[in-house]
């Protein structure tokens, strides 16, 4: 992915220019830090996507940096230092870092090891953002992408409404939802006289469309005088 914003953290104005210089060439965007104040306040308030760090900054030392940036972003940080022992190098790893390269340092191979790890880190994203986008609970998987429900296996016909009705009450299982705040959330208006009736109707298709085997409510339970809710129990298997 092209302009990704990298983050170099080095208090040697020549080599903060020219890692930067080198970022540039490639298409992504530099962001300069010489001290560990600058460097968190761009971790803080522009996000970026990596992180090139000098071991000793004239502030505080980059293993430090290292662990209070660990407390706002995961994005991988490639510690760059003329300190060459291997106890030097398993510090920095330890105190968050990702990658350890030695100065003087090859262009070719710093942006090889960031392409690497920026790779490695969408990847990852993708992943993650992949596993979020399914919802499940006992037999019952609720694609949140394809706008597919499937138990057992099986896929359930819902309508739009239907599908939205599933995932809000599946999404907070703890609460339990008014008739009139159902269609609130769903229909996105305000819930006029006989509206209510509306999300009854919908809640009673709906179970019978999961629950074809089952007399009993196993996936939406009623609590009376109140309203509806998921039932926790199947997210807790």
């Amino acid at each position: 992915m092209a302009n990704e914003k990298i983050l170099v953290v080095d208090d040697d104005s020549a080599i903060n220019k020219l890692v930067c210089s080198y970022l540039e060439k490639e298409s992504y965007i530099p962001l300069p830090a010489h001290t560990g104040a600058e460097a968190m306040s761009i971790v803080i308030n522009q996000n970026p996507h990596l992180i090139i760090l000098d071991v000793m900054l004239p502030d505080t030392e980059g293993t430090a940096l290292s662990l209070d940036i660990r407390k706002y972003s995961n994005a991988p940080i490639l510690f760059l230092s003329a300190k060459t022992q291997e106890i030097d190098k398993i510090i920095a790893l330890s105190a968050g870092g990702d990658d350890y390269i030695t100065k003087p340092f090859m262009p070719g191979e710093l942006i090889a090891r960031i392409k690497a790890h920026l790779r490695r880190q969408n990847t990852l994203y993708a992943q993650s953002r992949a596993a979020s986008q399914i919802l499940e609970a006992g037999d019952m998987k609720l694609d949140l992408e394809s706008h597919e429900c499937h138990i057992r296996g099986n896929e359930v016909n819902l309508t739009s409404k239907e599908f939205d009705i599933l995932k809000l009450l599946i999404e907070h299982p703890r609460k339990v939802f008014p008739a009139a705040q159902i269609f609130e959330s769903v229909w996105k208006t305000s819930c006029m006289e006989n509206d209510s009736k509306t999300v009854m109707v919908y809640i009673s298709t709906l179970r019978k469309k999961l629950e074809p085997y089952d007399d009993s409510p196993s996936y939406i339970t009623s609590v009376r005088g109140v309203g509806y809710k998921f039932n926790q129990t199947l997210l807790e298997d």
